[in-house]
């Protein structure tokens, strides 16, 4: 199995093409929604904010106020890493854990939904292929702004805080243009998902596991009946 991520800037509509994947039968992993899960009332990671952040930057429900805190580290880049050192490693202990199982169903290859694929590097050296969603800046800002709410100001930022889509797109292998129909986009993606689908770089990966797998398990077999030759008989 290989692993594809997709990303792209705020509002270039990720969620749209990963919901295409599924209706293709095709795992995606959300990075996003893996970062809400961890950091439900009760996680590690929910009691370690409260301890570095204080309770402002929670809802009376006792959920984390994303806007809030976003807003609070937005532009702290000490607040930021503190926030990502608490809640990047259950995340991405969580992503390899929901890979391991997709693995182990035998799946071609899977979705990860990486937003900050870029900006962290952290999952670059993972993946085999790499998609980008892009639109026009200025239908990124409008879907922004009617997203969040944000003034346009506010928007501009959140928009600029990102590496531009310019660069993503030059380092992916498919691009895909959200500017246009729904149509044209899911046509875009399903092109993708039948170029991904041809591919035959899974049969390898498989090949190279099971190749170790012998090797581990010759390895193995070899030192058990060494040690037992070498123990002592009866007299």
């Amino acid at each position: 199995m290989f692993i594809v991520g997709l990303t792209g800037g705020i509002a270039t509509g990720k969620s749209s093409v990963a919901s295409i994947f599924r209706e293709y039968g095709i795992p995606v992993i959300d990075a996003d929604q893996i970062a809400r899960k961890v950091v439900e009332p009760g996680k590690p990671a929910w009691h370690k904010i409260q301890k570095e952040f204080g309770t402002e930057v929670f809802l009376e429900t006792e959920e984390l106020d994303r806007a809030k805190l976003g807003d609070l580290i937005f532009n702290d880049v000490e607040k930021r890493k503190k926030l990502n050192a608490i809640t990047h490693p259950d995340i991405y202990k969580e992503l390899y854990w929901q890979t391991f199982k997709y693995v182990l169903q035998g799946h071609r290859f899977i979705l990860m939904d990486l937003p900050l694929l870029f900006e962290t590097g952290h999952m670059l050296n993972y993946l085999h292929k790499i998609i980008v969603v892009t639109c026009e800046e200025d239908l990124q800002l409008q879907r922004l702004i009617e997203r969040t709410g944000f003034t346009e100001a506010k928007a501009k930022l959140r928009i600029a805080a990102q590496m531009s889509l310019e660069k993503k797109a030059e380092m992916a292998n498919f691009v895909i243009e959200n500017s246009g129909s729904e149509r044209d986009t899911r046509e875009q993606t399903i092109k993708v998902i039948n170029v991904l689908r041809s591919s035959n770089y899974h049969w390898k990966l498989r090949f190279l596991v099971g190749f170790c797998c012998t090797v581990l398990l010759g390895g193995v077999y070899w030192l058990r009946n060494r040690n037992f030759r070498s123990l002592p008989t009866a007299a």
